[in-house]
């Protein structure tokens, strides 16, 4: 192979191996060889003799939501361009289960670990107290812990965002449909921008989804319609329960927006096909995914540990067409 390049056996190793950089021309080369004679390294003997298995971990609550197929898609398309492999672990949102994931993947021959989403983990961080390979934490929404990197989003600004968008169409009896205590940012940045203009969104009007689905929204926003009929306006802290809003209104003989206005949070894809399209918050999901794989990719080939900063991704509104002037 290295004969076919033009190269020596040593600079056929760098580019295999990735440990050592080489030019962009020579690197060319080298890849064409290794497709035109269909070489395939021997990942066990590599790692045998680099101690480094181009493996990285990725920990997800589930890969049925939209939000977190995103994320493993994205941190796949870059790991698979610089030369690694994706080992996945879901933890379902199950903590025993997360624990055993945790467990083992420490003593796992892994060169790094990514963990995306913090329900059912925060308490088991310190079982890779000891890991020898870097953590990078993102989609991070409690309180980010000081011993890792995180790379997330302004949730709080998110929240913000969605309560000064019906705050400037006039609403100001407002019910919110939120998934407690982990979207607890979403509801303060809500509450933030009402009170900016003297308005208070009471306890009363927070209505705790029991479930996370579409059926969990309906639930909660028929609750909130019942207790609340005067309300103009719901804010749902995830999209799935704003689309169980819609359904809500429907059954209630509301017409969203003239009756009522809903916003969701996340801009999942079935937003853009709901009748009427869900006004929500976008959530820069593969921008932050990409961002944290590339820091844990650049601590491994430097071979020291990855800056422990917290970056805070912006969310932007999106109009659609659930949202309009209080009535």
């Amino acid at each position: 192979m290295a004969e076919r390049a033009g190269v020596t056996k040593q600079t056929v190793s760098n580019v295999v191996t990735g440990r050592v950089r080489v030019r962009p021309e020579t690197e060319a080369k080298v890849r064409a060889a290794i497709e035109a004679l269909g070489y395939t390294p021997n990942l066990v003997a590599r790692s045998l003799a680099t101690g480094a298995t181009r493996t990285v971990g990725l920990f997800v609550p589930t890969v049925a939501s939209s939000f977190y197929s995103e994320v493993v898609e994205e941190v796949e398309n870059v790991l698979e361009q610089r030369g690694y492999h994706l080992l996945l672990c879901t933890t379902r949102q199950d903590g025993e289960r997360a624990r055993r994931h945790m467990a083992g993947l420490s003593s796992r021959n892994v060169d790094a670990l990514l963990i995306a989403g913090d329900q059912d983990l925060a308490d088991h961080l310190p079982l890779l107290a000891d890991a020898r390979f870097p953590i990078v934490l993102c989609a991070w929404e409690t309180d980010a812990p000081v011993t890792h990197p995180v790379v997330t989003i302004d949730y709080e600004q998110a929240g913000y965002l969605a309560g000064r968008h019906l705050r400037e169409l006039g609403h100001e009896r407002v019910a919110v449909l939120a998934s407690l205590p982990s979207h607890q940012d979403r509801l303060d940045g809500f509450r933030k921008a009402f009170a900016r203009d003297g308005i208070a969104v009471p306890d009363s009007a927070v209505h705790v989804a029991t479930d996370a689905s579409a059926v969990g929204g309906f639930d909660a926003a028929v609750r909130a319609l019942a207790r609340m009929p005067e309300v103009t306006a719901i804010f749902a802290t995830h999209d799935i329960l704003a689309l169980g809003a819609l359904e809500a209104a429907r059954a209630e003989g509301r017409s969203v927006p003239g009756d009522l206005s809903i916003v969701g949070h996340d801009d999942v894809a079935e937003t853009r096909h709901t009748r009427p399209t869900l006004t929500t918050v976008a959530i820069p999901a593969r921008d932050m995914a990409r961002q944290a794989v590339e820091l844990l990719l650049r601590s491994v080939e430097d071979e020291r540990p990855p800056v422990n900063a917290l970056q805070l991704l912006r969310p932007t509104l999106v109009v659609r067409a659930s949202s309009g002037p209080a009535r």
